[in-house]
């Protein structure tokens, strides 16, 4: 078997040209960005706004700083302008019924100009109804009704004076009220003589006097109806005259929104009420400030809780906005979203009013675009359910969640719902949308639009354009430095470390432009005009130093001996594995001590990791995977009469994944062989049960954290790491890997099956079968069968030795 040479310098890094790009600085480059690779995200974002269907919302998904906000704002920003602009709407009282608020629709800027409008109206008010409630022909009218009924009243009394004039009785006004006496000549009798009169006589006028006091009766009896006429006929010469004061302004505002059905209809009944409540504009105490700034009265006793019911709350106002709104709420609390009721303390108690009504971002949105955090939408309370039933409705129905989970014991509004016309776009992670998909029958309903944006982007040559794009684009909206060629083409280098493969570019842009403002500050600091690649340099090194506390204290256990790492001797059964470690979001490799010890048994392989709950299930699954390629290349004739153990030494937390499953099966082979394997290699990948060596992720990361560790124990030339050919593409190391690489310091050997591996690592060829199925007797293969064979006959006779006894 040919074995794989060592991979040459030019294979483990891909270079950017600089002579490649046609300019000199980003500072050249203008023009639009052309995000090329995330034509499938974009074809989705222009479906899902241009069709006006229900339930073509849109969700944007990808991992956080691929610039999905970005992308969809920089789209919307192109389209959004040309669209209609939405109406106004605002909330005005319902005369009829206070706690159920009207919703008034109006033209783009009407609303602002209707609440000024109205604002203006009372102020005027507060002029015109007292100059017309103390003009001369109402103050003429209204004595007029009240001296009719004064006259009505006294002329019934004289009438019944007159009757008891004629009865010779007098009729006798007293502090207490009136009263009747009899009378001779004109004058009254008094008691002794009236007790002097005979018996008949007394009887007669005590008898005239009752009828008197009948007939008085009767007239105090209608004095109240009277009374009640003339405040009647008072109250309709007061209709009549605010009805004359007011009348002409409310006609002055009409002619302003004749064509508005719904304001026309609220005008009327402003009308009605002021004309019904004219008197909260008569004989007001005037406000302090009103004496002191010498102002007309109104200016600011209108603003009281008494007038509010005439004024207008505008809850869009779109009278700036060009074309379709564009809102992104960042923090989308349900009261954030569909609005709020707010109450206020007066008298120990929650009171509450429609100009009390607040506004959300669906209203803000209307007629637009709004984008929400999906994470921080299910973060918030109710937030996610109340999104979808305005989508459902397509409504706004605003509620006070206080009100709604009876938080308090107060009476609360139930404004008028308005239309919602919107088109919402969540942005978030895959796994976000995925739970959602799964979980939430409404949510395929609501968002049946999705815009997968890429991880990664193509590495060519517009791939790279668009990467100095962005950097001249983040140059100049940040007002950075400019960066020169051989700048950007270290930037996209590090753009393909980023992305895992030598041939894309990371679509994390976030990353680059960190990368951008990072490397500016070191150019700065050196007092550079340009930005240099030796500067983009010093940013990538600083910021892996700021990160490599737990690298370096590894290492240095490492090197103490505290964490046993051979990286020169020869050793059966123990091998070099390289694990990723993930502090904070910073990956380094290091490697791994992995042995393996085999004894007599029934062919199982025990993965202590798993024993003791260690190891995860990737990881447990690419042990039992070990089996099958031991039973399938040495039990075919024979049992597999072992039982091996394999084990991460000094790993004092969990294992996962399966890459380290060929380096597991090395260090199997060579105790069963008994060939030593070489401790100055080391060793990743996956296998399956045909032997074949699988790609992993993480590959740089695992080579450098040997690299740094033999670099520390000084190289020797021996030293090298055993990766999967599949991965060569994935491989951007850093420089110094590289030049060792071609000092011949240190090597990379592609692998594609585990026979090839084994004989790098032992020296001794792994053997090729012949076709009775036996392999070289001096092979790795032929001396793990022949044990395997010497094995399977001492359980034989172990097993025959116990079947005597018990007989």
């Amino acid at each position: 078997m040919a074995l794989p040479a060592k991979l040459a310098p030019e294979k483990l890094y891909r270079t950017c040209n600089p002579e490649g790009f046609s300019f000199d600085t980003t500072a050249e480059l203008d023009g639009p960005i052309k995000a090329t690779g995330q034509e499938r995200a974009f074809d989705a974002i222009t479906f899902s706004m241009g069709i006006r269907h229900d339930g073509f919302n849109l969700f944007a998904l990808g991992p956080n700083g691929t610039g999905k906000q970005t992308a969809i704002m920089h789209f919307l920003g192109n389209t959004a302008p040309d669209a209609a602009v939405p109406s106004d709407w605002c909330y005005v009282n319902n005369f009829e019924q206070p706690r159920h608020p009207k919703a008034l629709k109006l033209p783009a800027g009407k609303a602002s100009t209707l609440s000024r409008n109205m604002e203006h109206l009372v102020e005027a008010l507060f002029t015109v109804l007292p100059a017309a409630f103390s003009s001369e022909e109402y103050q003429a009218q209204e004595k007029d009704i009240r001296e009719k009924f004064q006259e009505q009243q006294a002329e019934a009394i004289e009438e019944l004076e007159k009757k008891a004039a004629e009865r010779q009785i007098a009729l006798i006004r007293t502090p207490a009220g009136f009263a009747f006496a009899p009378q001779k000549q004109g004058e009254v009798i008094k008691p002794e003589e009236f007790m002097q009169l005979s018996k008949k006589e007394r009887d007669s006028i005590e008898e005239e006097i009752e009828i008197l006091k009948t007939a008085m009766q009767s007239i105090m009896a209608q004095i109240p109806k009277w009374q009640r006429e003339t405040q009647e006929k008072i109250k309709e010469l007061n209709r009549n005259i605010a009805n004359f004061a007011v009348k002409p302004l409310i006609s002055e505002l009409k002619t302003s929104y004749e064509l508005l059905e719904g304001v026309m209809a609220y005008l009327e009944s402003v009308e009605s009420d002021l004309v019904e409540n004219f008197d909260q504009f008569l004989e007001r105490e005037p406000d302090p400030r009103e004496l002191l700034l010498g102002i007309s009265p109104g200016k600011f006793s209108h603003r009281g809780a008494s007038f509010n019911r005439y004024r207008v709350n505008v809850i869009v106002d779109n009278s700036k906005t060009k074309g379709a709104p564009v809102v992104y709420e960042d923090k989308p609390a349900c009261q954030n979203l569909v609005g709020d009721i707010e109450h206020i303390s007066q008298m120990g108690t929650l009171v509450t009013d429609f100009t009390l009504i607040k506004k959300g971002a669906l209203h803000r949105a209307n007629g637009g675009y709004l984008l929400i955090d999906a994470r921080r939408l299910l973060m918030e309370p109710l937030a996610y359910e109340a999104l979808k039933k305005a989508l459902r409705t397509r409504q706004i129905h605003i509620e006070s969640l206080a009100q709604l989970y009876s938080l308090v014991s107060t009476v609360s509004l139930e404004p008028e719902p308005i239309p919602l016309d919107i088109k919402v776009i969540l942005l978030g992670e895959r796994h976000l949308y995925y739970l959602l998909s799964v979980y939430d029958p409404d949510f395929s309903e609501l968002f049946k639009v999705a815009a997968d944006f890429e991880d990664e982007l193509a590495g060519d040559s517009d791939g790279k354009l668009a990467y100095a794009r962005i950097i001249s684009s983040i140059a100049k909206k940040d007002n950075l430095h400019h960066f020169d060629r051989g700048a950007v083409a270290r930037v996209i280098e590090h753009g393909s470390r980023l992305s895992g493969d030598s041939k894309k570019l990371t679509a994390h842009l976030q990353s680059i432009c960190d990368l951008v403002h990072e490397a500016e500050y070191y150019a700065v600091s050196a007092k550079k005009d340009i930005v240099q690649a030796e500067d983009v340099q010093r940013a990538i090194d600083a910021r892996t130093v700021r990160s490599s506390r737990i690298q370096e204290k590894i290492r240095e256990a490492t090197l103490k001996n505290s964490i046993l790492i051979d990286t020169d001797s020869e050793k059966i059964g123990q091998i070099n594995g390289l694990a990723i470690y993930s502090p904070g979001g910073q990956s380094f490799g290091h490697p791994g001590r992995i042995t393996a010890r085999v004894r007599l048994g029934k062919g199982e392989v025990i993965d202590i990791e798993r024993e003791v709950e260690m190891g995860g299930p990737i990881h447990s699954k690419g042990v039992m995977i070990l089996s099958g390629f031991l039973g399938a290349r040495f039990a075919i004739d024979q049992p597999l009469s072992l039982s091996a153990s394999l084990v991460f030494e000094q790993s004092y937390s969990g294992i996962e994944g399966d890459s380290a499953s060929s380096a597991e099966l090395y260090a199997l082979l060579s105790a069963l062989s008994g060939a030593p394997i070489h401790q100055c290699f080391a060793v990743t990948g996956s296998v399956n049960q045909f032997g074949e060596v699988q790609a992993i992720g993480g590959v740089n990361e695992k080579i450098e954290g040997f690299f740094d560790l033999c670099k520390a124990r000084e190289l020797s030339g021996k030293q090298g790491v055993l990766i999967p050919a599949s991965n060569v593409d994935n491989l951007m190391l850093r420089q110094e890997v590289v030049e060792a690489s071609r000092n011949g310091l240190f090597a990379i050997y592609p692998v594609t099956h585990v026979d090839e591996g084994i004989e790098i690592l032992t020296g001794i060829p792994a053997g090729v079968a012949d076709e009775n199925g036996n392999y070289p007797s001096e092979s790795i293969n032929g001396m793990a069968l022949a044990r395997l064979g010497e094995m399977a006959e001492k359980l034989k006779k172990f097993n025959a030795s116990l079947n005597d006894e018990e007989e």
